[in-house]
This record gives C-alpha cells, sequence and structure tokens, in this order.
C-alpha cells in the first residue's frame, strides 16, 4: 500500500465553480504579519511596542498544468485561473452605476489543510511546451492568494499529505513499468516507489498507457 488514497486539490469560486488541479502542488508557503507600534525608546536600545492589528496572510504554490495526452490547449486550464483576476459586475457589492466591482474570491482546499478565502493576488503562467503547430501543452502557474476575511489560514495538519517538488512529467507507453522509468530518471530502478506516492498509485500494475506522471526532483544516485 502507499499510504492511502491520495487528496487532490482544487480551488471553489465564489460562484460554486470547482477548479480541480491535474497534479497537487509540490511546496505550499505560507506568510502572515502582525502590525507593531513603537515611540522613541529614550534613553534605552528598543521601544515598548504597541499592538495595532493583524495583516491578510498569503498562500503562494506553484502549480504544474498538463494537456499533452489530450493534444487540447493548456490554455482551457490556465484561462480559469485567469478568470480569477477579472472583474465580475454580477458579484454582490458591485454598483454599476458607480462604476464599482471586483474580481471573485475563491477558497483553496487540499485533504486536512484549513481552506481559507482569499483573493487571486498574483498569477504568473509559463507555458513549458507547445505541439509542432504551435499549442501550448504544458504550463506552470505561480499563484499568490491573499486572505479575505479573518478565518483559516492554517499549516498543514498532515504533512506526509503533500508530494515532492515536480521533475517532469512522463506519459506511460504501452509495456512501460514505473520501474523502468525510475531507472530512466533515477538510474535506479529501484525507486518506482517514489513515483507510486507522488501519482498516488496503489496498484503499479495497473497505470493504463497514456498516463501522464508526475516525476519528482529528488538527487539521483550513482555508481562510483
Amino acid at each position: 500500500m502507499f499510504g492511502g488514497e491520495q487528496k487532490k486539490a482544487y480551488f471553489l469560486t465564489e460562484k460554486g465553480v470547482r477548479i480541480d488541479f491535474q497534479f497537487n502542488p509540490a511546496e505550499l508557503t505560507i506568510t502572515k504579519s502582525s502590525s507593531w507600534k513603537g515611540g522613541e525608546a529614550k534613553g534605552g536600545n528598543a521601544p515598548a511596542l504597541r499592538f495595532q492589528g493583524g495583516q491578510s496572510g498569503t498562500l503562494a504554490l506553484s502549480l504544474t498544468l498538463d494537456s499533452t495526452a489530450t493534444g487540447r490547449p493548456v490554455t482551457d486550464q490556465t484561462d480559469k485561473l485567469l478568470d480569477l483576476l477579472k472583474v465580475d459586475p454580477s458579484l454582490s457589492g458591485s454598483d454599476p452605476q458607480r462604476q464599482s466591482a471586483r474580481p471573485p474570491w475563491v477558497e483553496f482546499h487540499w485533504g486536512q489543510l484549513h481552506s481559507f478565502r482569499a483573493v487571486m493576488e498574483k498569477l504568473t503562467v509559463k507555458y513549458t511546451f507547445f505541439s509542432r503547430a504551435g499549442t501550448p501543452l504544458r504550463a506552470k502557474a505561480d499563484v499568490t492568494l491573499k486572505q479575505w476575511a479573518d478565518e483559516g489560514l492554517r499549516p498543514l495538519q498532515n504533512p506526509t499529505s503533500s508530494t515532492p517538488s515536480p521533475h517532469t512529467v512522463h506519459h506511460l507507453r504501452p509495456g512501460e513499468t514505473l520501474d523502468r522509468i525510475s531507472a530512466r530518471y533515477y538510474r535506479d530502478p529501484t525507486r518506482w516507489r517514489t513515483i507510486a506516492d507522488a501519482n498516488g498509485i496503489e496498484d503499479p500494475l495497473q497505470v493504463p498507457a497514456g498516463t501522464a506522471l508526475i516525476v519528482p526532483e529528488t538527487p539521483v544516485r550513482r555508481r562510483a
């Protein structure tokens, strides 16, 4: 067994639209700060500080998006993320007469990580692979979410639910096995479990050809 069923991360938008991730984030960065104020420290080394208030927390994550298995443009996926930065006049609080509107908030969900309501503060999309016709098929999206309300934003309760940093995406060929993939990328066929764990594979003999597998980036063992 490989640690049970793998939970997939997803976004849930203000309008109830679910955006599923093909691969879980490799890592999450949570940032939280507070504001303190102090006067002059006459005759001392430092002033006494007075708490002013908390600041909105941020959650940064990187996503790997891949559509090479279907041949569909990966922009079908990246456009959904870009829409979270667009102003939507139909949302609550909007006033067309005053030209007042905002983008939607979004909730991030992943396993035992407490979801929190946030807005998309920053999005960087880098297209990394194209078809011969110029269709983008693979992309990396760096996302920064900013806390919308005073709720959530807690660290992972189960750190083992995260996956290692992705090195590449490998599409399983007919007759190909995980130990052969491990030998190709790690120079060691016995490390196939690393690939199985990263993809939530329970039975390595039941993975269909064409499956997109994430190959974690780990130090390659070389014989002396």
